[in-house]
Formats: C-alpha cells, sequence, structure tokens
C-alpha cells in the first residue's frame, strides 16, 4: 500500500547573520559599498525528509543542533533561507511553553484563542470545551489568568488543546517533560490512540526510551544536519555514539595482542551479529567477550533466574588509570533495561600498563522474562571533559531467556505469596 508523504521537507536551510559587536550590524547597513561585517551561522543546512501519513517519528539531537528550529519552520513560526516544506493536513503543535498563549487570559479564554488560530470559529470550539477540560484536569484554575499557572498546569493545557483540535498531524517539542508522571502516561496513552487512528506525530525528546518505546522512526540532527534517518533503534544507538564524540572518529586499525591471535577467541562461538556497532579510541580494546552457563560454556539460551557470567576480555595499547568496565542489556524493541558497572558497583579497577590483558566478569541470576536481549559491553573512563571512549560494542550478543511464569514488565522479583484465613 502506498504512503503519502504528510511533510515534505526538501533543500531546508536556515541561516543567520552573527556580529561580533552590535555596532557591526548598522556599519552593514550603512556601507555605501556593501561591505559584510557578519559571519553566517547556520541552525539548519540542506535537510531533506519526508514524514509518512500515521508515523510516529523521535528527532532527537544534541542541545543547539537544530531540532527546534526544524520544528518551528515546519510549524510556520520561522521562515526557511531556503529549501521548501509542504504539509498535508491539520497541524496541531506544543513548542514550547507560552507559546500561542496571552498570560493575561484566562485559560478558559485561551482555549478560544488557540482555536481562533487554529482556524475554528467560538461555535466550533464549545464542542471542544469540555473535552479539552476534562483531559487538562487543571480544577477552577482554568478561570485564572495563564500567568499565574505553574509549567505543569501550562503543559496540562496546552497538550490538551493540542489533541483536541482534530490534527492530522501533531508536533511536540519537549514540552511534556515539565509534566508529571501519570500525566505523561496519559499522553502517551493519547499517542498509542492517534496512532491507531493513522494520524502522524513528530516530536523532539531527549528521553531515548520514549523514541524506542513509541516511534516508527529516528532523525538524528546534529549541527543543522540530518545524520541519521532509521529505525528508532538504531537512531538511538547513533546519538549515543555522537554523545560520546566517536560519531565522527575515522575508524582505527584493530590492534591485536599477540596473545589474542593465539588463544581461540570466546567471541567466534556465537553467531556474528551484522548489526553489531562498534567504535572507541582504542586505547584497550575489548577484544573478545561471551556469556558463559553455570559450567563455564558460553551460551545464547538461558533458562529464567539461572546463573551467567558475562565477560570481557581487554587489551591495552597505553597505560590507564582506572577504567571504567560496563555491561548493559536492551530487549528485542532496543530498550536498555538493565546494566551496571564498576564505578557503580564501587570497584577500584587500577592502573593497567601498555600490553597488559585482564578479564572482567560480572556474574549474577538472569531473572528476565522470557525473550530476546542483546548485550552490549563498554571500557570508558570520566575525566574533565566528559566520557572518553576507550571500546564500545553495541548488541555484540544476543542472547534469549526462557521461562514458564508468567511475569509483568522485565524483571521476576521473586516475589513470596502467602494467604493468611
Amino acid at each position: 500500500m502506498k504512503r503519502n508523504p504528510a511533510i515534505s521537507i526538501h533543500g531546508l536551510t536556515k541561516k543567520y547573520p552573527l556580529y561580533n559587536k552590535p555596532q557591526d550590524r548598522f556599519k552593514e547597513a550603512l556601507n555605501p559599498f556593501k561591505k559584510s561585517y557578519h559571519h553566517d551561522f547556520y541552525a539548519m543546512q540542506d535537510v531533506n525528509m519526508e514524514i509518512y501519513e500515521g508515523e510516529t517519528v523521535g528527532i532527537i539531537g544534541k542541545n543547539g543542533a537544530g531540532k527546534s528550529t526544524l520544528l518551528k519552520m515546519i510549524t510556520g513560526v520561522l521562515t526557511p533561507t531556503s529549501g521548501t516544506i509542504e504539509v498535508q493536513g491539520r497541524i496541531a503543535s506544543l513548542l514550547e511553553l507560552g507559546a500561542g498563549f496571552n498570560p493575561e487570559m484566562t485559560g478558559l479564554e485561551n482555549i478560544y484563542l488557540n482555536g481562533t488560530l487554529m482556524g475554528f470559529s467560538d461555535s466550533e470550539m464549545e464542542g471542544k470545551v469540555d473535552a479539552i477540560l476534562e483531559f487538562a484536569d487543571i480544577g477552577d484554575f482554568i478561570h485564572q489568568p495563564v500567568k499565574m499557572y505553574s509549567s505543569g498546569m501550562f503543559a496540562r493545557l496546552a497538550f490538551s488543546v493540542s489533541i483536541n483540535v482534530e490534527p492530522d498531524i501533531l508536533i511536540i517539542d519537549e514540552a511534556l517533560s515539565v509534566g508529571d508522571m501519570a500525566f505523561q502516561m496519559k499522553c502517551f496513552k493519547k499517542f498509542q490512540e492517534f496512532q491507531a487512528e493513522g494520524r502522524t506525530i513528530l516530536f523532539v525528546t531527549h528521553a531515548l526510551d520514549t523514541v524506542i518505546r513509541y516511534c516508527n522512526r529516528g532523525i538524528v540532527i546534529d549541527d543543522g544536519k540530518k545524520i541519521c534517518d532509521s529505525s528508532s533503534k538504531e537512531a538511538v544507538d547513533i546519538f549515543k555514539k555522537l554523545l560520546t564524540g566517536n560519531f565522527y572518529q575515522k575508524e582505527s586499525t584493530s590492534k591485536k595482542s599477540a596473545a589474542s591471535e593465539k588463544m581461540p577467541l570466546l567471541k567466534d562461538t556465537f553467531p556474528k551479529n551484522s548489526e553489531m556497532l562498534e567504535y572507541g579510541n582504542k586505547k584497550a580494546m575489548i577484544y573478545d567477550y561471551a556469556i558463559l552457563d553455570n559450567t563455564g560454556t558460553p551460551a545464547t539460551l538461558f533458562d529464567h533466574n539461572a546463573w551467567c557470567d558475562i565477560v570481557m576480555k581487554v587489551a591495552f595499547n597505553q597505560t590507564i588509570e582506572a577504567p571504567i568496565f560496563a555491561f548493559s542489556i536492551k530487549d528485542a524493541k532496543g530498550l536498555e533495561i538493565t546494566g551496571t558497572n564498576t564505578m557503580m558497583k564501587n570497584i577500584e579497577t587500577g592502573i593497567y600498563q601498555a600490553n597488559e590483558q585482564i578479564a572482567v566478569h560480572f556474574k549474577q541470576k538472569i531473572n528476565l522474562r522470557s525473550g530476546a536481549y542483546a548485550l552490549s559491553l563498554g571500557c570508558v573512563t570520566i575525566d574533565k571533559d566528559g566520557v572518553e571512549v576507550y571500546s564500545r560494542l553495541y548488541d555484540a550478543v544476543l542472547f534469549e531467556v526462557i521461562s514458564s511464569e508468567e511475569m509483568g514488565g522485565f524483571f521476576d522479583l521473586g516475589s513470596e505469596v502467602t494467604i493468611d484465613v
């Protein structure tokens, strides 16, 4: 079935002139020879994408990457310097707290104001007010000026208005992060209803688990450019790589130690995951890894609550002090559900010299529910400049847990049930 694009973007660019001194702006305006006193800053540069009807797309990126600029141009708040944006259908947006609201007017008056901005008459909005008030659930504050509202109350009212004006496309920029947990759950339930109705949702968030859980696609923006447009899981992995400064790093030649070449590798006993993501500066390198069962044998199928040993072998290519060794486990959808590291466990890892090798073991019970999982491994350090990644392997081992017991969520808490009469 052919999908129709709800939003089509071609060659989108937003450029701002930046001046070193305020007076340079006047010099440039008055200069008879049109001399330039500014340099150009590209908030968005030659971006192309199509968002299709019924998709839920998460846009992620570092602060200042251009995510909000992109949404503002789609909604018409900002005008592009060049490029085109074509939108099919009615847009409802929640870009930032206060946008589209008059602080001196009451919440109820602002509902009608927003309706007017969306093209609805007052009589049409009267039929929507009850649903808006029920979802917002701010009580008698609806009759108070919105300048008296807390950020959470503001978000409740703004989101309630956005979803009840029957939008074809819903665009949200981080505004839900100010709401409490109950309100966020209520919002995401509404997301699921919109998805079932075939509506398009586009939102910016820093909550990566939200992207994985609710989005069909993930788009990563950096320095005004689109660097990834793929599945939500892959987009999150790319963003993690971007955060640690490894996305643009050229692949360095792996340095295998003589010992690692002579000895058989545990990782070779597993089917190779072609989707594994590997990066780092290789000052230390995870050259071997495995999940071992209670007999010390590499395995990919485990009974629920069985003992396992997650092992990584690390070779050091220069002197490293106090490295942090870590693992994490993701479910089949790519949601990171558990993990730990030596820093969390308050373990002093020591100092290692060049050409030294070690094996790090994490031993625990697998009390996960039945399902497929992926193991990721890391060797990093944290200094004044942030996280330095020596070696990181995403989705290095795919394994499965089987259980005859049903449970809710991800973990079995080992509950003991008694009934007293």
